[in-house]
């Protein structure tokens, strides 16, 4: 069986190395180094950025512990950098390595489908080459949206992609979007140094989730000194003398020295020809049935550029599934448990539904929450703010999630498996947690989801 995955981030090479697995003779094309948006421009160089800005604070909160910090403290914008570069080459230079094992061809071009069975790749030299293929998969990833308001030059106004190979901290910064992305940004340049402004068209910061979500976020935000005008609409907006000038609906202006545009992404399928051959489209997104094939028998899609969350661990998961169905099997993906995770200071995770969403689809549910600061464990390590809230049904199955507070990325795992097995309150509430432990919260959350939390009125 021969198998072309165009794309390479997590979704393709993922899908790739899986179907090589399973005895596939694989080519994957990839136009750039592997890992994608996110090891490349994303996930990876972003954590590890704010990785440095964690050490900072640390640093800065060192007296709290009772250690004495003298002299000044000082940021080598530079160094950062390349650490963080140094970081995207070793975890690039693994995933060729796998490949390489796995006897998966990789190319270097820029595919295109010509045939139903043929992909056709051209390399920077302008050289083509066919590729014959009994089955291909699509991971060609998402781009960020630039709407045309902003004069996007790459150097005043820029996306996140430009946003990692700044040379310098910019001395104030506009951030257009309270996202994951720009809530993420926000807080890394505020702590660089530089005065961030966040302008956000929805009433709250990270509008998918719950208010209660967003004002702790919020609070720490102002911590930070990060202003944050939420519910404004940017009606013009323009660059004089190298500073930008953004017009709000309300008459409102607000300056700064660059603008972060971070209002979302969009399926790349520029020049990709799925569409001459009969791959359908539902706005903008390439249509696939439950096991992730297009309308185009041996044609499969994943990530991005289908209609499920823009997540690289749902793409890797979709590349699973489309391999093992191109090799002949029945796999479906299972979206209820799809983890939602913002590195933030403090972390944002969440799984299943959030409040809102069970209220707007009237579903009976019931909450327990337990707040961070009634933990041992979290004022022993001196990070407090936030809490666990579960959300469950009127059969007491656990059907959401939310955690703001130190580590909530990592906590989320034990809620992400609660909501994908279908565990109910009950059976996770009698699970022992080790004490003291941040997990220890959940328990907690659980037990108060009954009234039956003893550190908690």
């Amino acid at each position: 069986m021969k198998i072309t995955v165009i794309g390479g981030g997590p979704g393709g090479y993922v899908a790739a190395i899986r179907a090589a697995m399973l005895g596939a003779d694989v080519t994957l094309v990839n136009k750039s180094k592997v890992g994608g948006t996110c090891l490349n421009l994303g996930c990876i160089p972003t954590k590890a950025l704010l990785a440095t800005t964690e050490k900072l604070q640390t640093i800065k909160d060192a007296r709290d512990f009772g250690i004495k910090v003298n002299g000044e403290i000082e940021i080598d914008f530079m160094a950062m950098m390349n650490r963080k570069n140094k970081i995207i080459g070793q975890l690039v230079s693994g995933i060729e390595f796998l490949l390489d094992k796995r006897k998966v061809r990789l190319l270097n071009g820029t595919g295109r489908v010509i045939e139903k069975n043929k992909v056709q790749v051209k390399y920077e030299d302008a050289t083509t080459e066919i590729i014959d293929a009994d089955k291909i998969i699509i991971a060609t990833g998402s781009v960020p949206i630039v709407p045309p308001l902003f004069p996007y030059d790459r150097i005043n106004v820029f996306t996140s992609d430009e946003a990692l190979f700044l040379e310098e901290v910019p001395e104030s910064i506009i951030i257009v979007g309270g996202g994951v992305i720009g809530c993420e940004f926000g807080q890394f340049f505020t702590k660089i140094g530089a005065k961030v402004t966040i302008i956000e068209m929805s009433d709250q910061l990270l509008p998918f989730e719950d208010p209660d979500v967003s004002k702790q976020l919020l609070r720490a935000f102002k911590k930070d000194k990060i202003k944050v005008m939420t519910g404004e609409k940017i009606v013009k907006c323009e660059v004089k003398d190298n500073r930008v000038i953004v017009h709000l609906e309300n008459g409102k202006i607000v300056e700064a020295e660059k603008m972060l545009v971070s209002v979302g992404r969009r399926p790349y399928l520029e020049n990709l020809g799925i569409d001459d051959v009969g791959v359908k489209l539902d706005k903008g997104k390439v249509e696939v049935d439950e096991n992730l094939q297009t309308s185009v028998e041996g044609i499969y899609a994943i990530g991005d550029v289908v209609n499920s969350p823009f997540l690289a661990h749902v793409a890797s998961k979709e590349g699973m599934v489309a391999a093992e169905n191109a090799m002949g099997g029945n796999k479906t993906v299972d979206y209820r448990a799809v983890p939602r995770c913002v590195y933030t200071d403090p972390e944002v995770a969440a799984v299943g539904i959030t409040e809102k969403e069970a209220k707007a689809k009237g579903i009976e549910y019931h909450t327990g929450q337990f707040d961070f600061r009634a933990l041992g464990k979290a004022q022993a390590i001196g990070s407090y703010q936030g809490f666990i809230k579960i959300i469950v049904d009127k059969e007491d199955k656990i059907i959401g999630a939310s955690i703001v507070g130190p580590h909530a990325t990592d906590l989320l795992t034990e809620l992400t498996l609660a909501v994908h097995l279908g565990i109910t309150a009950t059976q996770l509430g009698d699970v022992i947690h080790p004490h003291p432990t941040l997990s220890e919260g959940i328990m907690e959350a659980i037990h108060a989801v009954h009234n039956s939390c003893v550190h908690a009125l």
